[in-house]
Parts: C-alpha cells; structure tokens; sequence
C-alpha cells in the first residue's frame, strides 16, 4: 500500500501544535524489553524479580492491557516508531523495512525541536524513516552515551526522546543470577512440559528479565543525575512473549500482550492501574499529545493521553495483531496468522491450517527444550502430546475467552452459543485487513519483498539507473 510523501514543510505543520516555551514540553524516556513475556514479570505476578520496575509502578500507571501488532522484534518496533500497523508501513515480515514514504517519531519530534536517540537495539531500517541519533554497547543501550545525551539536552534546554532499546532477556539467556530461580522450585505456566531442561532455561531466562530490571535502574539513575525526572514522561514496554511454545511468533495473549508502565510527576496518578485497551501504534501519537503536537492524520493508533491523565478509564474496543513467518529462521514456507481481541475474547485465523508450523524452537530442540517436550510426548505424557501437537497444527479458527482462559489453549469457535462472538470479531478483523490493504494468503506471499535483503538487492539497481540516467 502506498501513501504520498510528507514534504518537511508539510510535516512541520503536521505537527506542530500549541506549545510556547522549551520548558513546557516534556521530555521522553521510552525503555523497551527484548522477548519478555509481560506475565513472567513480578509487576505482573511472575517469578521474575523487578525490584525497580516494582518500585516505578508505585510512581506511575500500570497498564493491564497493553497490545502490540505483531509478536515478533522488527514489525513490533516499526508500528512502535511509527504508529502504522505493520501491512501498511510495508513492515510486517521479520528483518523487514518500512515503505520511504512511512515518517516516524523521530520526524515528528524533530519538526518540533526535539532531539532523538535510540541507543541500543534496532532492528528497524530504512535510517531515512528511523533518522534517530544512535549508539549502542553490545547491541544494549550505552550507559555513557545515555548519560552524556541527558548532560548536553539539560545545558541547552533542549525537549527529548531516549529510545533506550535493550537486548534483554533475548535468548541466548546468558545474563544475570540464574542461581536466585532454583529450577526445581519454579512454578511452570500451563503451556510447558515439566522437564528439567525446561526448568533449566526458564531458570537463565528469568534472571536475564532481572537483568533487563537492572538496566531500567540504572537508566532511571541517570535521569535523577541530570535533574529531569520531573519533567520526562517515561514508558517501559516488555515487547513480545519470550521464544518458548505458545509465545513469540504466535498470535496468542502471550505473544501479544506487553507490560506497560508510565510515570510522568504531577501528570500520571502514582501507583494507579488501568484496564483500557491500548497498542504500541498509540504510543506515537500519545507522546505527540504530551508534547502539544498535532497528530498526523496518517496514523492507525490513537493518543491514550486521557487515559494517562485519569480522564477516562477506556481506550479502544479491539486491538489486531499478525504474524508473518515467511522468512523466520526454520519456517514452514508460510504461516500467516491474523488476529483481533476484544475486552474479552480472541478471535485468530490461521491462513494456511493445513500447514504444520514450524521455527527455529522446533528446529533446534535439543537447545530450545522442545526435543524433550517430544520425548515425554513419545513417552505417554498427555500433557506433553498435546502441546506438541497443538503448537505445530492449528484449526482454521480460533475463539478464545482470555480472561477464563488467559494463556489461549480452550478453543470456543465451535462452543454452542459464542457464534455470534465469533462472527462479531470475524468482521472486525475483514474490516481491519480491508484498510491495511492486507490481502491476507497474498500478503503472507509477498512477505520477501519486504525483508532486508531484497532492499539490499535493490539497491545496485537503483544505482546503475541513476548511472544510465546521467
């Protein structure tokens, strides 16, 4: 899909809204996870150990129900930057780029006087759309640099976005103390087979999660040292569930669903919890509004400042999500997956049931843990023949009740009396695929073309056009 291009004078009066003085417009600290399922948190009653998270939810807003547009890393933080569902923005496939045409947060703020930085993980292209200062230490943010971007915007009195983009708990799980989760003592969500590899890596993975808390720690030291927690409205997001079965690259709640926290002193009600319905497509445009900027009509999310302000109590009535697995490590050829949930049930259509998923978790079992899921399997287990089974093959439709059944493993869509649930959300989702321009089985087939390295192969082609042109 394609949409006309933003000229900077354009932009700029796109944006830019009522606000008088540098020091009226607040500065933003956004803090983003890597793979961490928001239910494995402490914050969220997990077994993780948050301690600052923990303490920065006494601060802030709690959101209880926060979605994002994909369940997996680069179209996630696309539709974050730029507040576009991932078809739109051309960005839905894994390693995928935006369309030239897409602006994102940092053309908007930047219209505006503010400086932006995204220091840490990327995974977002092409630098034309995303044209954020950057630094990174070990593909995590850079503490130093953090430090010293706080320093200069304070002496000028420049406005800001951080975008500090951790790494953490991404698989390899090879950070933190995995001796304070004892494996043996580890309460195992509904979804896993209790084998000890698997209490092994839940183990690792839950202090990597700790680790991640550190760093916000150590982020929100920063700001205190710099005198601007007062005036920086800060977000922490926990991005898409962790890469065990039934999570990352699954259109389930916990591939879905993201812990979200906000403070923002004097503004956002400390220790405050909201039930509102919210995505990471709103983000853009709330932080637009915190600013006093106008929202650009092009945008699919939509400010849930009200909600941050304690003005209303409700956002939307359904957020989408999908999944492109054409192009992921170990794939199936495709395995489009769609998805719409309401205040209370999930409805998902796998596009090609007849397929048997596959990724890189059953590709290489014997590290993920899956080989010894299978082994139980085979060895009787029930528990164990049915999470294989179900991981890898799934009904055309599923209809979920996610606060009955939170983790998505009880399918309604042939329960006598939830036909018209089913059929209230199946439009919900066509009309949503119809203004995405997202042909569904057509879409997922294309997805090639929106991975990086068919931008990489069109570039010399692009250069000798140039050449021929001269």
């Amino acid at each position: 899909m394609q949409r006309p291009i933003l000229t900077a004078g354009l932009l700029l009066a796109a944006v830019v809204g009522q606000h008088s003085t540098a020091q009226e417009r607040p500065n933003f600290l956004l803090i983003l996870a890597d793979d961490c399922t928001w239910s494995d948190m402490e914050i969220h009653g997990g077994q993780a150990k948050t301690p600052n998270l923990r303490k920065l939810a006494t601060q802030g807003m709690s959101f209880d129900r926060c979605f994002q547009a994909a369940p997996m890393c680069s179209p996630t933080r696309h539709a974050l930057y730029t507040g576009l569902y991932p078809v739109k923005s051309g960005a839905y496939p894994n390693h995928t780029f935006a369309h030239d045409w897409v602006k994102s947060i940092a053309h908007y703020l930047q219209a505006a006087g503010y400086r932006t930085h995204l220091s840490g993980k990327t995974h977002i292209n092409p630098k034309t759309v995303f044209p954020f200062e950057y630094s990174k230490k070990k593909n995590n943010p850079d503490p130093d640099v953090v430090d010293r971007f706080f320093g200069e915007c304070k002496a000028k009195d420049t406005p800001f976005l951080m975008i500090a983009a951790s790494n953490e708990p991404h698989s390899p799980w090879n950070k933190g103390d995995a001796n304070a989760y004892p494996p043996a003592k580890l309460a195992l969500p509904p979804v896993f087979v209790d084998t000890k590899q698997t209490r092994d890596l839940y183990s690792a993975y839950l202090a990597e999660i700790t680790y991640f808390d550190s760093q916000v720690g150590e982020l929100l030291g920063i700001l205190d040292k710099h005198d601007l927690a007062d005036n920086t409205l800060v977000v922490v997001l926990s991005e898409q569930g962790n890469s065990f079965p039934f999570a990352k690259w699954t259109c389930y709640e916990a591939g879905l669903r993201s812990a979200m926290l906000t403070r923002w002193p004097g503004r956002v009600k400390a220790g405050s919890r909201t039930q509102a319905l919210v995505e990471y497509t709103d983000v853009v445009p709330t932080l637009l509004a915190a600013a006093g900027l106008a929202q650009p009509k092009i945008l699919d999310g939509r400010s849930f400042l009200p909600v941050l302000r304690g003005e209303s109590t409700a956002h939307k009535e359904h957020v989408f999500g999908l999944q492109t697995s054409k192009g992921i490590i170990a794939c199936a050829e495709h395995y489009g997956i769609r998805t719409v949930r309401g205040r209370r049930y999930r409805y998902v259509r796998n596009l090609t049931p007849e397929i048997a998923f596959r990724n890189v978790t059953i590709a290489k079992g014997e590290k993920s843990g899956f080989a010894s899921w299978e082994a139980a399997a085979a060895a009787g287990d029930p528990h164990a023949q049915r999470l294989v089974h179900d991981y890898q093959h799934r009904p055309a439709e599923e209809l979920f009740d996610c606060e009955e059944d939170p983790w998505n493993r009880r399918n309604l869509i042939d329960r006598p009396g939830m036909a018209s649930v089913a059929e209230r959300l199946r439009r919900e989702l066509d009309a949503w695929m119809m203004a995405q321009g997202d042909a569904g089985q057509a879409t997922e087939l294309a997805a090639n073309s929106r991975q990086g390295r068919a931008r990489k192969a069109k570039a010399p082609q692009q250069k000798k056009r140039k050449s021929n042109n001269r």
